[in-house]
Parts: C-alpha cells; structure tokens; sequence
C-alpha cells in the first residue's frame, strides 16, 4: 500500500469462536424478522432516528469513497402525494401489460397492483438517488466510480438500520423514476434507485405467505 496519511486499525471488541458464532445468529435472528409493510399507520416517528440511521448508511463503502448517494427525505404532505400520483402512472402502464406475463405472474402470490396508497400514509419516503458525479466534497464534480453497488450497499444498511429502530419499510421501485428527480428537486445527473417508504404497520397489516419463504443457507452459499 503507498504511503498515505493513516490511523491505526480501530480493534473489534475481543470474542472468542462461541461468542461469534452467537453474536453471528443473534444478528440472524433480529434481520430475519424484517418484512416488507404496505399498510402503514400515519403514526408519527422522530426525525433524529431517521437521521442517524441515514447517518450508518452514509458509513457504506463506495468506489473511492466519494460516496455517491444521496438520501431525499420526503414527509410533507405534498411531496407524497405527488410521488405517489407519478408512481401510480407509472404502475398503471405496468400492470395494463408493460411488465409482461412472466413478471406478472411471478408478483401474483404477493397480491401487489398499481394502488399505493402507502406512498402517502407512511410518515417518511426516503427516495435514493445515485450520483454519477460528485466527490467526497461539497461542490466536486469527478467522475463517480461503481455507483451501483455502493448504492446498494448502502441501501442494505438503511434498511437495515430502520429496523433495528423498529421501523417497517417498503422498497418501490417504479419505472422509469425520473419523475422523482422533479419532486425531489435533485439535478438530472443524479439516478433515483429505489422509494423506501417508514413507518409503523397497521394495526391491519398483513404479510403474504409467499413472502415468508426464504432460500436456505445451501442454496444461497457454496464453499470452494
């Protein structure tokens, strides 16, 4: 490695093997209850936890660290209706017959359909723009490197942060998005990626049964 300014590694706190192994499950257990919510109750939550989850998600690697995401938190009445009136559109086209047969057919046992109702009872939507430009200071303007998957990894944390906040969540992802740009204010060289709509569920929510089945461990992993 070159010789570039460096801290001493940060040391984990000692485990011996049961501990990890138990610290490994715990963790197993807690992320295996998350589900995804599309009936949320208006109940309100505290900005400061959305903040600091955002916070761990802007912790995720990225190419080159600049860290190409931004995080567009949308609360206010207007906003959502607006995403939800450009989602619905959207959806319309893609239940009328855009998606195709195969694709609908494998969202059957999920009962979805272009109503999201959701996108304005739920009292957060956070939308996740990729930026293919930027850098890791305000006002750069450098070429973004593998946005996608430091996107992605960042998106997996904020998910996974608003659940250990015991926040129900929902990913929307309607196409095209670039509708969201608009009602986000956000520059056209940014991509949106994804809605996340928080909150609490119902007290009528449900889950679908196909939702519940998940691939065991040998159909997800191999070892070499």
């Amino acid at each position: 490695m070159d010789d570039v300014p460096s801290l001493a590694w940060r040391r984990y706190p000692e485990m011996d093997d049961a501990q990890r192994i138990a610290a490994a499950r715990a963790f197993h257990d807690a992320i295996a209850t998350r589900r995804s919510c599309r009936a949320f109750a208006s109940t309100p939550i505290p900005r400061e936890a959305i903040e600091w989850v955002i916070r761990a998600a802007g912790s995720a690697p990225s190419g080159a660290n600049h860290q190409p995401w931004h995080f567009a938190v949308v609360e206010s009445a207007a906003g959502k209706a607006a995403i939800r009136a450009g989602a619905e559109a959207e959806e319309r086209e893609f239940y009328a017959g855009k998606a195709g047969e195969e694709w609908l057919r494998a969202l059957a046992p999920l009962g979805t359909d272009a109503d999201k109702a959701y996108l304005e009872v739920a009292p957060y939507l956070i939308v996740i723009f990729g930026q293919r430009r930027g850098g890791l200071n305000p006002g750069d303007d450098f070429q973004n490197y593998y946005v996608t998957e430091s996107v992605g990894i960042a998106t997996g944390l904020l998910l996974t942060g608003l659940h250990a906040a015991g926040l129900a969540t929902l990913t929307h992802t309607p196409n095209p998005m670039k509708f969201l740009n608009s009602v986000c204010a956000r520059p056209d060289t940014e991509k949106p990626t994804m809605i996340v709509a928080v909150g609490h569920p119902a007290p009528d929510a449900t889950i679908p049964v196909h939702a519940l089945h998940k691939k065991p461990l040998e159909q997800i992993a191999s070892w070499l």
